[in-house]
């Protein structure tokens, strides 16, 4: 049976928290459990929070903020967090961050922010699930698989999902090529991009507003995939630049 539980916090993350010890004491984790972890609460634990009364927009960030109906500051925050800019629309920018991911304004949220500031991605999210995994082994004594999670949208789809951005301890990509149908024909191009899905099934619990939910334990997952190898970082998901059909 797979089950998935909803992790409420009591109060808000802040810099400096300690949140393997927070997330131990709320989740009480299994040994094989699988937790995902909204990147907005790793990143304020690491301090990955920007006053916006401290940044000075520079020249493009503020013509790029009139022609898309943002805070200049927000946008200086995006063109330092981005390592390119893909593509300019009516209301958004696409971006390519450290490591190759591509996304909306850098990975950088007003929403669920303190007053006055934005969250950024984590540096390194493949770390920080990797130190949030050590962590909770050593309270816990417990192995668990984290998936830091963030939302995203897609080329030629409407709304958003949740998308792995960090990961440890859980295959992110299952490769299938091999295997067979009901019919017995042999299946050629399935990878399947474990980590998001379990990204996308956290969000349904975690919610994208006041849930206060930032979490969710899944159990009995790790017994489906043990039979399955793959990577076990989320930079694995970030595709190639010379196999994207689309820049």
């Amino acid at each position: 049976m797979l089950r998935a539980d909803p992790v409420k916090l009591e109060r808000e993350i802040r810099p400096g928290d300690d949140l393997g010890r927070i997330l131990t004491e709320a989740a009480d984790p299994r040994d094989g459990d699988v937790l995902a972890v909204a990147h907005t609460i790793v990143s304020k634990a690491e301090g990955a929070l920007v006053d916006l009364s401290e940044v000075e927009p520079s020249p493009l960030a503020r013509r790029l903020a009139r022609r898309l109906g943002k805070d200049p500051r927000v946008m200086e925050v995006i063109l330092r967090e981005a390592e390119g800019i893909v593509k300019v629309g009516r209301d958004v920018i696409i971006t390519e961050v450290r490591g190759g991911m591509v996304c909306a304004n850098a990975g950088v949220d007003e929403s669920n922010a303190p007053p006055g500031h934005v969250v950024t991605l984590p540096e390194d999210p493949d770390r920080s699930a990797d130190r949030l995994r050590r962590r909770i082994r050593e309270l816990a004594g417990v192995d668990v698989g984290v998936v830091i999670t963030d939302t995203q949208g897609r080329a030629f789809r409407e709304g958003v999902i949740g998308v792995a951005v960090g990961a440890s301890g859980v295959p992110v990509l299952v490769d299938r090529r091999g295997d067979r149908d009901l019919y017995g024909r042999e299946l050629r191009v399935t990878v399947v991009a474990v980590g998001d899905l379990i990204a996308s099934a956290a969000e349904l619990l975690m919610g994208q507003a006041d849930e206060g939910t930032p979490a969710v334990v899944f159990r009995g997952l790790k017994d489906r995939l043990k039979r399955f190898e793959g990577p076990e970082r989320a930079s694995a998901l970030i595709r190639d630049p010379e196999r994207d059909l689309f820049r």
